[in-house]
């Protein structure tokens, strides 16, 4: 049987839908920017990505690190098989996907990658007339690969992993083999039992965790071409047990299904390298492609063949940078100024106000009291922390000024005592804590601070605050309320500390602080809105538990104000975790590795 003659190529690639770009999202590594997913891999997701630092496209294959049943693998050995990895993907050739950087974090791989423009091999099956390629187009990837595979050989290190998706042609028809290295990792991190090796293309001796060498490689490279051949993956099978057992048995051709024949002297070479023992099976790449490439054909035709078939589906998908960046860059990374911003001007607003409520009962001059609050504004502004301090003296010295009694130094003293003490402990170490506190003062409602304390504190400074931020609320609007005259301010705020609801609004303040700040740890922008969210609803069922607690265990409808508070604070609150951004540098604000097909 002679080489059959090469289909026509457009029949081949007409009618067939050409794939939508999927619109950017997100950044890798706060500058590789997602253009397109790649779909995942054995153990990893594979992003198309614009690196934003040096403009150019790049590959990024992004792999969570599993690890043991302890949900971690050991430093040193992670490090060892790391090292091993970064050494495999340094190897240096025309047909060997290069590598630009390799990143570890706490929890993921990254491996960084030049981009190819075209499309793998399994894309490229997928677009072809029976998922099938030409001889000529077979002999220059068998070429290509071998060349890539010897010298990995040559340098001691496999592959591992050889399938379709792991086989990259461009625009020019060159291929190139990716992932080189990367199994061991693979397998480290605790993914499959078999080295990283993929369900269909593994040999016996890698599926059953045996010992391997370079024939492991030559049984992956021989099951691909069979598979570029024929249209049919031999051996592809839902478990690696069904799989092995189908090795077992050996490939068979199913020309009525597949409507492709193959020649018997290629059959003869693929079966051989497709031996189930390594013992039985071809010994080398470059014997394999020696023995097979002269039955395929012309190579260099083949090539040829390639490009025009990528070139025909490929779509040019080169982003508008500056249309992209306006429509989907999140806030924080388009207006980065803008949370330096609201982190200076929040404290002095809420300064200003609350120096601004007191005014009136001051006793001073008219230009005095105006000198304080701009005083209190700029060192509120110059240094945030400063805010509830200046302000919370400024109320205790209302407190002891306006007409004073008895009451009023102690009055005075414990509510000063107490600002300063907790700024002591929680407030100078997080400027936007100061809003928290002055918050409730400046709006008369006792709640406000909640949702604050936990959006800019860790969640037992949080749990500290918020019952903080509402009691001093309390005493506060009762001393407003008394134009701040200790004598009936007392009053009025013995009054309120006696009724129950005050104690369960104010442990509902410091369970909401606590849960918002609990799930926004997690550092997204979503997890922090779900926290506020969270932290809003507790907020909402205790203002009907307080509600039942003073009509003596009836049910009814709650006061307006802490709803409106509950709602209002997560409203604003949603704004400021959109304009901080993720808490820390890198993180992602959706799981790479759920990546829709």
């Amino acid at each position: 049987m002679g080489t059959p003659t090469p289909t026509p190529l457009v029949s081949r690639a007409q009618n067939q839908p050409q794939p939508q770009p999927q619109p950017p999202e997100e950044l890798l590594l706060g500058r590789y920017r997602v253009l397109a997913r790649r779909g995942t891999g054995g153990f990893g997701a594979v992003c198309t990505c614009w690196d934003t630092r040096l403009q150019r496209r790049v590959a990024i294959k992004r792999m969570p690190i599993a690890g043991d049943d302890a949900g971690t693998v050991p430093v040193s050995s992670l490090d060892d098989v790391l090292l091993e990895a970064r050494t495999a993907c340094l190897l240096a050739h025309p047909n060997i996907v290069s590598v630009i950087d390799f990143e570890r974090d706490a929890g993921y791989a990254y491996l960084i990658m030049e981009y190819v423009d075209g499309l793998n091999l399994a894309e490229l099956l997928a677009r072809v007339e029976g998922g099938c390629l030409t001889h000529e187009e077979c002999a220059h990837i068998l070429t290509s690969c071998a060349r890539a595979l010897a010298f990995a050989h040559e340098n001691r290190v496999l592959h591992m992993d050889i399938k379709p998706t792991n086989i990259m042609i461009d625009r020019l028809g060159t291929v190139k083999l990716a992932d080189l290295g990367m199994a061991e990792l693979g397998a480290a991190a605790g993914y499959g039992g078999a080295r990283g090796g993929t369900v269909g293309y593994m040999p016996p001796e890698q599926i059953e965790g045996m010992l391997v060498d370079e024939r492991a490689d030559v049984f992956s490279l021989a099951t691909v071409t069979w598979q570029a051949l024929t249209g049919k993956d031999p051996f592809l099978a839902p478990t690696a047990a069904a799989s092995l057992e189908k090795i077992r048995r050996g490939p068979r051709i199913s020309g009525a299904k597949t409507g492709s024949e193959l020649d018997l002297e290629i059959e003869d070479v693929l079966v051989r390298a497709l031996a189930p023992t390594a013992s039985e099976r071809t010994s080398s790449v470059d014997e394999l492609a020696c023995e097979l490439v002269p039955l395929l054909g012309d190579a260099s035709a083949g090539q040829a063949s390639l490009a025009e078939l990528i070139e025909q589906s490929e779509v040019d998908d080169e982003p508008d940078e500056a249309a992209w960046g306006r429509t989907h860059l999140p806030f924080h990374l388009r207006m980065p100024q803008a949370w330096a911003v609201a982190e200076r001007a929040l404290p002095a607003l809420a300064s200003l106000l609350c120096c601004l409520s007191i005014e009136p009962y001051v006793a001073a001059e008219t230009p005095v009291k105006l000198a304080a609050c701009a005083l209190a504004c700029a060192l509120a502004a110059l240094w945030p922390p400063s805010a509830s301090a200046v302000a919370g003296l400024a109320c205790a010295l209302a407190v002891a000024t306006t007409n004073p009694a008895s009451s009023s130094f102690i009055y005075a003293s414990a509510l000063g005592i107490a600002v300063v003490a907790w700024w002591v402990l929680v407030g100078r170490e997080e400027g936007m804590a100061s809003v928290a506190v002055l918050a409730p003062w400046a709006s008369g409602q006792p709640l406000a601070g909640a949702l604050m304390a936990g959006f800019c504190l860790d969640p037992v400074p949080a749990l500290l605050t918020g019952p903080f931020t509402y009691l001093a609320g309390t005493l506060m609007a009762a001393a407003a309320r008394a134009g701040f005259s200790a004598a009936e301010a007392s009053g009025l705020a013995l009054a309120a500390l006696s009724r129950p609801a005050t104690w369960v609004l104010a442990v509902a303040a410091g369970l909401a602080a606590w849960l918002s700040s609990l799930v926004a740890m997690r550092g997204s922008v979503r997890s922090g809105i779900v926290g506020q969210a969270l932290g809003a609803a507790v907020l909402l069922g205790a203002a009907w538990l307080a509600a039942a607690v003073e009509n003596d265990g009836i049910w009814g409808a709650p006061e307006a104000g802490p709803c409106a508070v509950a709602v209002i604070s997560f409203c604003f609150m949603c704004i400021l975790t959109v304009l901080r951004g993720p808490l820390y540098q890198g993180q992602e604000s959706g799981d790479l590795d759920e990546l829709p097909q």
